[in-house]
Order: C-alpha cells, then structure tokens, then sequence
C-alpha cells in the first residue's frame, strides 16, 4: 500500500487519542508480567513505545501504516482487553504483520470468514423475516419479534472480545472519505480491498444497542409494510366509488403509482387523483380513522373523514400519530449509539459522511441547485399546459412525459398479469429479460439462477445474498390474478437491484470489494431497468421526441424526490436539536418542515403554499435517511444512459459493476468519465425544453 502523507495521519490519531478516558487506579495480576499492575485506560505513550520498538525491530518502510494502525487498535482498546501497557504492547508485537505476503495470506483468510459468517447471517435474517415480508399465510404476533432479532448483533462484540477486530485493525487500518478520494485513484484493487477490511471495525457499538436499532427498524417497517388502503372503500359524500372494489393500494407507493395512472385517464382522472391526494394528507396528519388502515370492513369519505357501514356513519379513532412514534423510537435508537461511534457522532454523519460516502452538505448543495435551477419554472410551465390546468400539489409526481402515460392502465394490467400469473413465471423470464437488455445467454442464465421470485407483502423490495453459495430475492406484489402493472414495474425494478447485486457479488475481484459504493448506485441501475419496462414487454416507442421526453421525465422525479430528501434530512437536524420530543411535536415539526421546504422550492411553480404533500414517504418512517439515496440514483441514472447510449446496456452493466465499492466519485469516474454532478441533468433538460416548445 502507498505510504502516507504524515499530515493526513495527524486528523485520525488526534480524533483517536481524543476518545481516551480518565485513568484508574485498581490493581490487578496481569497476564503478560505475573505481576501486579495498575489498571489504566490507553494513552499516547502506549502508542508512542510501541510503534518506535517495532520500527526498530522491522525498519521504518511501513511506519506510518504501523502508527495508523496502533493508533486504531488504542481508540478501540479497553481496559478489558487488557489491563496495562505491557498487555497492550505484547498483542501489537504478536499479532502485526510487516510482511506484505504474510499480511496478504491473513487478508484472504479474513475476507473468507468473514464472508461466511456475515453471508449466513443475513440468509438467517432473510429467513425469520420471511413471514412479515412475503405473502405466505398470515402473519402471528410471534412473526414479528422474530423480525425484530437480528442474528449480527452480537457480532462486533464477539469480533472485540476474540480480538479478531483489534488484528483487522492494526494491520488493515482505516482511511478516512477524504483519504480514500486523495489516495485511491493510485492503489491497487488489493489496497483497495485492504483499505475496505479497514473499514469494518471503526468504533465498538454494544451488542444491546445493536439489537434495539434492529427492533427499532424492523417493527417501523412491519407498521409500513402493512399500511394498506382499501381504495374500493373510499367515497365521496353521495357514496360515488372511484376505484374497483378490491384494490388494496399501500401507502406511500401504491397510492402515488395509482394516482400517477390516472393521468391517463381523461375522463375522471382529476377527481380520482384528488380522492387519493385527500387520503395522503389524512396519512400525513394522522387524522385517518385507525378502522381503515389495513381493513375494507368501512367505507371512508377522506374528504369529510367519515366512516360508514351500510351508508350509516359511525365513530373511529383516528391513528393519532402513531405514524410519528416509530419515526422518533428509530432516531432515539439511533442516537443511542453516537457516543459510541466518536468518528461519526451523529446518525446524520454515519448515513451520509460514512454510509453514502458523501458529506450531508455536498449533497445538499447539489438538490438545492437543482430545485433552484430555472429550469423547473419551465418545465412546471410546460406540464401546467399539456395538462390545461393549474397545478395541484400532486402534480409532484407528473407521469405524462413517459410514453405509457397515453397507455390505458387497464390495458397494460391485462397484459402483465397474463404473462406473470405466479413468481414461478415471473422466475422463467428473467434470463429472456435479460437478453433483451444485451446480456449473453450463458450470463443471463447464471444471473437469474442467483435470484429467487417471491410474493411481496408490502410494496416490494430486493434483498441482496452476502455470500456466493445464496441467491438474492426479488420480491413485488403478486394478486390472485396475477402481477399487475403497478407490480411489474416495482419488479423490473426490483431485478435492476438484483442484477447488479449478482453482479458485484460475483464479478468483483475481492469480497471486501463487493457491492457498490453505496445504495445511490444500486438504485441508478433499479431505475435504469424500470425505465425500459414497456419494452421488456415488447411494446415498441416510436416516438421522435423520446430522448427529449425521457430528458424532462427525469428531471422532473429528481426535483420532486430532492424536496422529499430535503425534508427528511432537516426532520433529522430538528429531531437533534429536540431529542426529548413527543409523537405529537414530531409530527408538528415533520409537517412545518414539509412545508418549509415546500414554500422555498416548490410554491413559486405550483402557484401555492404550505402545501405539506412532501411529508407522505415511507421511508422516512422506516428506513431512516435512506431517501437522498433515491435522487443520488437518479442523478447517476442519467450520467450512465447518457454514457452508454448506442452500447450494449449489458456489457457496460458488467465493466461498471466489477469495479465494486470504490468511493462515489472514484465509482463514476470509472464508470462514465466524470464525478456526480446535476449540470448534465440541467443540460439535457434545457435542450430537451427548446426542442418540445
């Protein structure tokens, strides 16, 4: 590996160094002398003897890998790791390796185990959760505690006590985001997947408080995915139905699929989107009757919010923030471990500085630029007039630049639900998928030999296999009848996920490199397949004004999804500014925040303010800052079609995987000759304005 600069040594040694505590003063028989000694916490000196006595022993050629990772080893060390310097020192001296053939003999060890044991505990997670996430029965109580176990929690604290962590550590330190984006460009992919079993044991979280983020999260998804809205049961005040009577329509994703499929709809379209907007704003402030969430036994006028059995009205209770409650127990089980994570001492820094390997405040400047940009005026413009009316709030989620949006729904249900009666069909056509998007039928075979379909409770979601020997499950809404629509399209987007976590399963040198590097990325390739769903179903676009319309489609989901992250990341400013809140005052502060933004970015086009439609995703209740993921996606997106327009989609899907999880910017200069910037997005668009006009 590259040797460091000095200076760039000095921010993690004094960050590491910062975390020492007070010393004691107890006394006990220490292993390594057969004396007694005085109990004590690391400090500098430990580090300073150490490094200098194996310098002299090894030669200074890797020194300042030798600092970083004694220093590393010290910020993790407790007192009972070992009580005194003398312990402390005989480790280092026993478990360093200065030889570059030895230290790669240990690598490859530690990549194999540590494959194993992460991969079979995510095939157990997948397993115990299976109840709660796929359509097999219904679901008992006990399904849900056992969602809420999670097999790794324990892990680093068995990592620590067996001091395989500590061995990791010193001898695979870790870089910071800045040092990886310095150094990276001129490693090797060994250094690189060195520098990523660095990565693995930067701060030492309890095993309990683990486990409570993983309770945390699991029964806030389990609440999500089984938000469902009877859309046959809703009303208006002379008990007209706008919907067929057994559509079930989770919430955030249905309900916007839904309303996004009626502006196909010329005739009554308006006044069905206007129905489900009505819902979404009783999701968002809780006023829904609790008797409708998940149940068609009522039916529910969302305008008047009132519930009826047999035209008769009756009393409800409203859902009263419960919405809000799981939101602030996932932040407080978050913020449970900031004291333990000193790196990162916040859940905002870990989710963006460590998880996306982008600063919050990089990616803030990037959808602040994109909504401020003039060219959402144009296009709010040109949409208000193909539409022939003023916008509504839900014109967010505007669908007619796609070809489809000219499509009856109804057409394409009959279509997709006659090809994919079952998973099993939907199984038996992915490698023709595939071929379809230029993949090679030897590699489209082993690709869908490494996905299982399954039915989705919720709206549907890919999970990823940790190890080689397991295959990745792509889960959508399969009915009775068969997969919808709104279920195909979920799917292909789903086996965009999949595909690339084969792929950077599989095809990536090392498994310490596997993967992407972060879920922005794996959500470009979703949208990359998602965008050819027609085609896959043989549907031809002839359209001359596709790229252009393409072009403005993107654009607008960006802008939309970019004021929805925006909202979810100032909800996270204030919950830390107001750790102690109630349900209540969250939802107070969600909706206030959803407006903020709302007024700031989006009022000056829509033509109206304190409009709260911002606050209704999912994911903020249940999947914690995972929402920038999306427009980071998007973003990509549009880089990569861009760069392998008139190539061969499934070569290029292939070269670009392989990389495997270099930092971002490092990524997308591999993968189309540029870092992520907005100003393509804002290009096109412009040009694609000019040619409709």
């Amino acid at each position: 590996m590259k040797r460091l600069l000095p200076f760039l040594l000095i921010p993690i040694i004094l960050l590491l160094v910062s975390c020492e505590k007070k010393n004691e003063t107890k006394s006990t028989d220490c292993p390594q002398s057969n004396e007694k000694c005085t109990v004590e916490e690391p400090n500098q000196k430990w580090i300073e003897t150490t490094v200098d006595y194996l310098s002299k022993k090894y030669g200074n050629e890797n020194r300042d890998r030798l600092l970083l990772g004694v220093t590393q080893v010290h910020g993790l060390w407790h007192p009972e790791d070992g009580c005194c310097q003398v312990e402390f020192h005989k480790f280092i001296e026993e478990n360093y390796i200065n030889d570059d053939a030895k230290r790669k003999e240990l690598f490859e060890r530690l990549q194999r185990n540590f494959e194993i044991i992460i991969g079979h505990n995510g095939k157990v997670n997948l397993e115990l959760t299976e109840p709660v996430h796929v359509a097999i029965g219904d679901m008992i109580p006990v399904d849900g505690l056992f969602a809420a176990y999670s097999p790794s929690a324990h892990f680093d604290d068995d990592m620590y006590k067996s001091k395989i962590a500590f061995i990791v550590a010193l001898n695979f330190p870790a870089y910071t985001l800045a040092e990886k984006n310095e150094l990276g460009p001129k490693w090797t992919r060994l250094e690189w997947a060195y520098a990523r079993m660095g990565d693995m044991f930067t701060s030492r979280v309890p095993a309990a408080l683990n486990q409570a983020v993983s309770t945390a999260m699991s029964t806030a998804d389990n609440y999500i995915s089984n938000y469902n809205i009877f859309a046959g049961k809703l009303v208006d005040k002379d008990f007209n139905t706008f919907f067929p009577e057994d559509m079930k329509l989770i919430t955030h994703w249905n309900l916007r699929d839904e309303l996004k499929s009626q502006y196909a709809n010329k005739e009554s379209g308006l006044q069905n989107q206007e129905m489900i907007y009505q819902v979404m704003q009783r999701i968002i402030d809780q006023s829904i009757p609790q008797e409708v969430i998940n149940k068609g036994d009522y039916q529910w006028d969302p305008y008047e919010n009132k519930i009826y059995k047999d035209k008769k009205e009756i009393p409800f209770t409203a859902e009263a923030d419960v919405r809000y409650d799981y939101l602030r127990k996932n932040f407080l089980a978050m913020k449970a471990i900031d004291e333990y994570t000193p790196q990162y001492p916040t859940y905002i820094e870990r989710a963006f500085d460590k998880g996306l390997e982008y600063s919050k405040k990089e990616i803030e400047d990037l959808f602040v630029t994109l909504c401020s940009s003039p060219q959402v005026a144009e296009v709010g413009a040109l949409i208000k007039k193909r539409l022939g009316r003023d916008l509504r709030p839900f014109d967010i989620w505007y669908d007619g630049f796609k070809s489809r949006s000219s499509i009856s729904e109804d057409d394409l249900d009959k279509q997709t639900m006659s090809k994919y009666p079952n998973p099993a069909a939907v199984h038996a056509d992915l490698d023709d998928i595939l071929v379809k998007l230029g993949f090679t039928i030897e590699k489209a075979q082993f690709i869908a030999s490494k996905i299982q379909v399954d039915p989705s409770r919720g709206a549907g979601h890919a999970w990823g296999s940790q190890m080689k020997s397991d295959v990745s499950h792509l889960r959508s809404r399969i009915g009775e009848k068969g997969m919808n629509y709104k279920g195909y399209n979920i799917a292909v987007h789903e086996f965009g996920h999949n595909t690339e976590q084969t792929l950077t399963l599989h095809d990536v040198d090392n498994y310490m490199m596997s993967g992407v590097p972060n879920t922005a990325f794996t959500e470009s390739w979703a949208f990359i397949f998602q965008h050819r769903d027609l085609y896959l179903l043989g549907m031809k676009e002839n359209n001359p004004d596709k790229k252009y319309l393409d072009a403005l489609d993107n654009f607008w989901s960006v802008y939309e999804i970019m004021g929805v992250s925006l909202v979810d990341m100032n909800v996270w400013e204030w919950l830390y500014a107001n750790p102690e809140c109630t349900k209540t005052e969250l939802k107070e502060a969600v909706i206030n925040i959803a407006k903020d933004i709302w007024n700031k970015y989006y009022a000056p086009v829509f033509g109206m303010k304190d409009q709260s439609i911002l606050a209704v995703y999912s994911h903020m209740i249940d999947y914690p800052l995972y929402l920038s993921a999306y427009p980071i996606g998007h973003i990509a997106e549009f880089q990569i079609e861009q760069f392998i327009e008139g190539k061969n989609l499934g070569s290029e899907m292939i070269r670009i995987c392989s990389q495997g999880r270099l930092t971002p910017d490092i990524w997308m200069q591999g993968a189309v000759g540029n870092k992520l910037m907005v100003e393509p997005t804002l290009k096109a668009t412009e040009e694609a304005l000019k040619h409709i006009k």
